[in-house]
């Protein structure tokens, strides 16, 4: 009796799909409307610029002419160089104060809002829904309604008039928004990974420090960068806590120039320049961190 080897059924290899890849089919003419209307949005919010910059290299008598132009006829670029040293206002001493309160404010914000955003999001304590409450309650009142009672209370302590006094007052009113900011993002990391590095033998401080702020880093981003800038453009609380030329920063300095029966345009608008400068150095060195932490949760 003779035995038949089995058969092998031969499988054939599988087919290699190609992969379709569909192109955007837009006409000319719509990108061409599109690039019309990014142009005459960009026009809309460079121009109040261009003409304040237009306006800084002018001279008083120019500015105030009765048949203005928005070029000037002669570029002066010592307005520049004059502004630093004008009677109304010592503005080095001005733009020093900025740099120290703002910096200083935002450090302050960052020291305290973040171990406090990194417990709120991991525990779950009495009061906790009580205390976010109350954080996001404050971010409703503004420095302008409390400068009397703010005042007083510097004045109690002896700091009236002072850099510590704005340095407080500009990190208690930013400190809400950052803790809320850092919050979310905390939430957003998953309990396991603080668990797996606490199994490997990781403290507290090495979890939040070594673990969880490289996952959260955009939001931290975005809560320096909104509280510098809140603080860098601060105007109600110092004017009137500071009553030191020198103190005062150039959101209040600017106004100096401006008297009642006249007005140092061309200062004016040259200090609005100089003010405007740091902020936007500091968007275009964390631009992407900053889209980062806004769109951060927008896609699942």
């Amino acid at each position: 009796m003779s035995v038949t080897a089995p058969a092998f059924e031969t499988i054939d290899p599988p087919v290699k799909r190609k992969r379709r890849y569909t192109t955007d089919q837009v006409s000319g003419a719509r990108v061409a409307w599109r690039m019309a209307g990014g142009l005459i949005i960009l026009l809309v919010f460079v121009l109040p610029y261009t003409i304040m910059f237009f306006g800084s290299v002018k001279t008083k008598s120019e500015i105030r002419s009765v048949e203005p132009t928005y070029f000037p006829t002669e570029w002066h670029w010592e307005n520049y160089i004059t502004m630093w040293s004008t009677p109304e206002t010592p503005l080095p001493e001005n733009l020093i104060s900025t740099v120290v309160i703002s910096v200083f404010a935002t450090v302050l914000v960052l020291l305290v809002a973040l171990p406090a955003a990194y417990y709120t999001a991991r525990f779950r304590f009495p009061g906790r829904v009580v205390f976010l409450f109350l954080v996001i309650v404050t971010q409703m009142l503004q420095p302008a309604v409390l400068t009397s009672g703010l005042f007083r209370q510097f004045i109690t302590f002896g700091i009236s008039d002072t850099w510590l006094a704005m340095i407080l007052v500009n990190a208690a009113f930013n400190l809400s928004f950052a803790v809320w900011i850092m919050h979310s993002f905390f939430a957003g990391v998953p309990k396991e990974i603080d668990e797996a590095a606490q199994i490997d033998g990781a403290g507290r401080l090495t979890v939040l420090f070594r673990i969880n702020l490289p996952l959260v880093w955009p939001g931290i981003v975005t809560a320096i960068v909104f509280t510098f800038v809140a603080c860098w453009n601060e105007f109600a609380a110092s004017l009137v806590i500071l009553s030191t030329a020198g103190n005062q920063p150039l959101s209040v300095a600017l106004t100096k120039f401006v008297g009642q029966y006249e007005t140092s345009w061309q200062y004016v608008f040259g200090v609005s320049i100089v003010a405007i400068i740091p902020v936007v150095v500091l968007f275009m060195l964390i631009e992407k961190r900053l889209v980062g932490g806004l769109t951060a949760g927008s896609v699942k």
